[in-house]
């Protein structure tokens, strides 16, 4: 499993760090050259000295010398690539937008706090960054395609779980990690019928001005939009389909037919839009949107705090269980059909999912921080007091109770206790078999050319250096 650990962290780190060579060829003090040849692509010293440079800047360690290191999986990258055209392996415009745009807005909200500290860090603006993310992260998908195509579906019994836990020495076992079962009850702070008023009269305004022909509304998108990610490109929000919406926004934005015109004020959980039509094609559209969030005050906060402390004394009391208060009660979407239990929606951005994926267990660094920080001091069944957190998928502050369902200590993996996990690594295990398989044999079938003061190296991987 680790060769397919190492590949997806190089990789990944590869997309985001990626430095043009037109860039590394104006430095001085990189000589560019060509190190390897893979079929009829080359591996040049740049790429070799751009990974190293930024991962070196990161704090990030190399699992060996890097200069064997990094060529060897850009090679791996390369024979994935060149099976991805053999397979004519297309991957949709509107796909690799969602997922560079998800990327990018994920760098500014977590990361660097805005798009001038992000320009700043990558030193390009980010019309650039993203036009570079777009190729890269579409190379990364039809990677993870071929994967997927290779290993097709796997098989594992449970005599396979129980041979693999019978051959793994006592002191080898996996550990796992401590894990929890989390329930929740949100609440979001009421907002005030003059906050709503100014919103909805400042969309009418940008409306007005879009439609008199005095403003585009591409510049009031960037100018005056809370949607940080689309805001930079005029609100666009790229080619793509109707499910990728929430419902009120797919409703309005596909009623549109002229774009010339603005859509009606429409709400949804992230706050007020308009919306623009740029283009349809099929059960796909591309349009602009400018959002504004509502504010919330610090009163309003207050008595969300207040409300919800009402709540957990009423169940503290037994008046009704948490369950029921948060089926009945909790703001949150996601949970309160489940009656509070949240679920385990985190994948692994390989070509398999995280064992835990689907269920209710997390580890405490998959959770949020503020719930894992609320938890962590909690006893079982314990119901925390009322504290505030900010909602990741709306961008918006909520107020919460949480109640401590399980918690399992780290340990050494058993076959009663981790079956699911035991099951899920060797999966793992079959699946990076026939991968191992599939790379040995390109490599016996590929052109493999590496440069003399470039070969002595413990590679991961047997057969680079053909005879």
């Amino acid at each position: 499993m680790r060769h397919l650990i190492f590949l997806f962290i190089f990789l990944t780190g590869f997309l985001f760090h990626f430095r043009i060579n037109a860039q590394v060829g104006s430095q001085s003090n990189v000589i560019d050259e060509v190190v390897w040849i893979i079929g009829d692509d080359a591996i040049f010293l740049s790429d070799v000295e751009n990974m190293r440079r930024d991962y070196e800047a990161d704090g990030a360690r190399f699992p060996g010398e890097p200069n064997c290191f990094i060529p060897e999986q850009i090679a791996v990258h390369k024979l994935y690539l060149h099976q991805a055209r053999l397979d004519s392996i297309e991957i949709p415009d509107s796909q690799v937008s969602n997922d560079v745009e998800r990327h990018i807005y994920s760098l500014i909200s977590n990361h660097f706090g805005s798009q001038e500290k992000l320009e700043e860090y990558f030193n390009r603006p980010i019309s650039v960054y993203r036009e570079e993310l777009r190729k890269n992260m579409k190379e990364q998908l039809a990677v993870r395609q071929v994967q997927k195509n290779l290993m097709g579906s796997v098989k594992v019994t449970p005599s396979d779980v129980q041979s693999f836990y019978r051959r793994i020495p006592e002191d080898s076992l996996p550990y796992i990690s401590t894990t929890v079962e989390v329930e929740i009850l949100t609440i979001e702070p009421q907002i005030s019928l003059q906050e709503i008023d100014n919103i909805k009269g400042q969309l009418r305004d940008f409306t007005e001005q879009i439609t008199s022909g005095n403003a585009q509304f591409s510049s009031l998108a960037r100018a005056y939009s809370d949607d940080d990610v689309s805001a930079v490109r005029g609100g666009e929000l790229g080619m793509t389909g109707k499910s990728s919406f929430v419902p009120e926004f797919a409703i309005a934005a596909f009623e549109l037919n002229d774009p010339r015109r603005v859509s009606r004020i429409v709400e949804t959980e992230y706050g007020f839009h308009i919306i623009q039509l740029i283009s349809k094609l099929g059960d796909r559209i591309n349009v602009r949107h400018i959002l504004k969030r509502p504010r919330v005050t610090n009163e309003e906060i207050t008595a969300a705090l207040q409300r919800l402390d009402s709540i957990r004394n009423d169940i503290v009391e037994e008046q009704f269980t948490f369950e029921e208060g948060a089926y009945y009660l909790s703001s949150d979407k996601d949970t309160k059909n489940n009656k509070g239990l949240m679920v385990n929606s985190l994948t692994a951005n390989s070509p398999y999912e995280t064992a835990r994926t689907g269920t209710s267990r997390f580890e405490m660094s998959e959770l949020p921080p503020e719930i894992a920080r609320t938890i962590s001091i909690m006893e079982i069944d314990e119901i925390s007091k009322p504290f505030r957190m900010m909602n990741a998928k709306t961008n918006r502050e909520i107020v919460a109770i949480v109640k401590l369902k399980s918690r399992t200590e780290g340990h050494k993996a058993s076959m009663t206790d981790d079956f699911p996990t035991l099951r899920a690594i060797v999966e793992n295990e079959k699946r990076q078999e026939i991968l191992d398989k599939w790379i040995a044999k390109k490599q016996k079938e590929t052109y493999i050319r590496i440069n003399d003061n470039w070969k002595d190296c413990d590679f991961e991987r047997d057969g680079w250096v053909q005879k």
